[in-house]
Parts: C-alpha cells; sequence; structure tokens
C-alpha cells in the first residue's frame, strides 16, 4: 500500500451524511430499476474480478467514494488498493483490484469510475497550481463554483491537490463582495456592519477591494482579518503588497491561469484563490476491466 499524504482534515469531509446521500442519488440515477443488460446476460452467481487502471498520468483522488460506491450496492466486492489518494499514477497503472458479484461489478462500475475520475482530475489540476507557486510564501485556495451538490467532494479533491480550502459555505466567514457594498452603501458602512455581526458569531471578515483606492480605503478603516484583491493585475498587487506592508494577509482572485500563477505568487500575497480548480478541471481518464472467475 503507498503511503498517504497527511490530510486527516479533508478526511472529515468525507464522512457527512450528505457524501453518502449523493452516491446513493447517483447510483439510482444510473440503476433506475435494475441493470436490464447484465441481468439479460450474466447468471446471478457469476464471480468476477476487476481492475481499475490509469489511461493518462495525473493525481489519484476518491478511492474511498469508489468503495462507498459498492458498498452502497452490497457487502459482496473485496478491495485492494495500491495507491492511495493524493498518489500520482502514470498511465497505465492498475490503481486497485476487486474481487466479487459480476452483477455488483458491473451495475457499480459507471457510477465508481464518475467519482473517480472527476475527483482526481481535480486534484491533479490542484497540483499543477501548487507545484507552480513551490518556493513562495502563496497558498493555493479553492473556492465555491463547484458542481452543485458535489461541494464535500470537490474540497476534498483539492485538499488532496495540495491547496487549502477556502469557506465551505456561507455561514464560515463574512465575506464582503462588490454587490454586498453596493447594497450596504459603500465599503465603509458594509465593514461597520460586519464587525459587530461577526464579532457576535466570532468568525473572520473578508472584504474584496476592486482597486487600489479601495484597498487604502479598507486599510484606513481596519477591522477586518483579510483583503482579497480582485481581478488585479500583477503590478496592481505588487502596489498592494507594497501599500498593505504586512499589517493585513492579501488574497488575490480573478482569472489566474497556470500561466500566470507564479508571477501572482512572487508579489508576496499570502493567498491566490482560483475557481478554475473545480470549475474547469478536466476528469482524469480511468477504466475498469471486468472478467469472469470460473
Amino acid at each position: 500500500m503507498a503511503e498517504s499524504i497527511k490530510i486527516d482534515r479533508a478526511q472529515l469531509l468525507l464522512y457527512d451524511a450528505a457524501v453518502t446521500r449523493l452516491v446513493d442519488i447517483a447510483l439510482q440515477e444510473d440503476i433506475g430499476i435494475g441493470d436490464l443488460t447484465t441481468e439479460a446476460l450474466v447468471p446471478l452467481e457469476q464471480q468476477a474480478e476487476a481492475t481499475i487502471v490509469a489511461n493518462a498520468s495525473g493525481v489519484i483522488c476518491g478511492l474511498p467514494i469508489a468503495q462507498l460506491v459498492f458498498r452502497q450496492l452490497g457487502e459482496l466486492v473485496r478491495w485492494e488498493t495500491f495507491v492511495s489518494d493524493g498518489d500520482r499514477v502514470q498511465s497505465g497503472q492498475t490503481v486497485a483490484a476487486m474481487q466479487g458479484s459480476a452483477h455488483l461489478l458491473l451495475m457499480g462500475e459507471r457510477t465508481a469510475l464518475n467519482f473517480l475520475q472527476r475527483m482526481s482530475g481535480v486534484a491533479t489540476l490542484t497540483r499543477q497550481f501548487v507545484e507552480a507557486v513551490r518556493g513562495t510564501s502563496a497558498v493555493i485556495l479553492d473556492t465555491r463554483k463547484t458542481i452543485p451538490g458535489w461541494r464535500l467532494l470537490d474540497k476534498y479533491a483539492t485538499a488532496i491537490g495540495g491547496a487549502q480550502n477556502h469557506r465551505l459555505r456561507l455561514d464560515d466567514m463574512i465575506l464582503i463582495k462588490e454587490n454586498h457594498t453596493a447594497i450596504a452603501g459603500g465599503i465603509a458602512p458594509a465593514v461597520q456592519r460586519a464587525r459587530a455581526y461577526a464579532e457576535r458569531y466570532q468568525i473572520p471578515v473578508v472584504v474584496e477591494v476592486q482597486s487600489l483606492s479601495e484597498l487604502q480605503e479598507v486599510l484606513s478603516i481596519g477591522g477586518v482579518d483579510r483583503i482579497l484583491l480582485d481581478n488585479f493585475s500583477v503590478e496592481q498587487v505588487q502596489e498592494a503588497v507594497r501599500l498593505t506592508a504586512g499589517r493585513l494577509p492579501l488574497e488575490v482572485s480573478g482569472g489566474i491561469t497556470l500561466s500566470t500563477v507564479r508571477a501572482y505568487a512572487e508579489t508576496g500575497v499570502q493567498y491566490i484563490s482560483v475557481g478554475a480548480l473545480t470549475h474547469s478541471a478536466s476528469a482524469l481518464d480511468l477504466s475498469m476491466e471486468i472478467v469472469p472467475l470460473r
């Protein structure tokens, strides 16, 4: 068994009841009233073995969810994994092997692969961003731009890839964005109201700014925990770092790509949030090969 990276906090996401509900929904969506092809062609007592193989290189993620798929179908499949979530795999490498009911293996094949491919794709893209800023002080963050219903799994996958999780839900922090300040009548009244509210719930206050002048306004007001620089150029971020002079941590977001993330990291910002980790990741190509046992 390959050695796993330390992801204790991320693993807690997989124990949420919402994950089991999601797996059940996915199985019902795929199976309907039954796997008619398997029922027609395969004897109920038929046993089989299966292997999951990587058809491309990347970071594997979602093995516990793939196993959960088969547990939800029945306790008749035995698993052996050859890698752990967070390990890099190469094309042609065997990821896991199973033995058990051919009916269950065939019924769960597509659903298990769908989870594995999506989660591995997110982890792979995240690892690329994390490696791109290696050696700087910047931390890659994910966002809430996740597939509806998949929030916990997408956040788990980015953590496996090496990013830190931003807020999971709207109740994790106060994040004052452009639309909030427009409705509140400006940054100053928004921050003032947020501070009183945050003290009651003991949660951090983060403020998004659209320009250097708005940054200076927030610095003069004070009372926030972090400032988010939205759609700033690299040069503007450099100036923001100079103006802030370490008084508050800075986060940068907005259209940051693999080709630009290093330049942003080298400005000295503490955090870089990247929506593409979850809204634009390509699935990692994996397949399952099933053969009968005589």
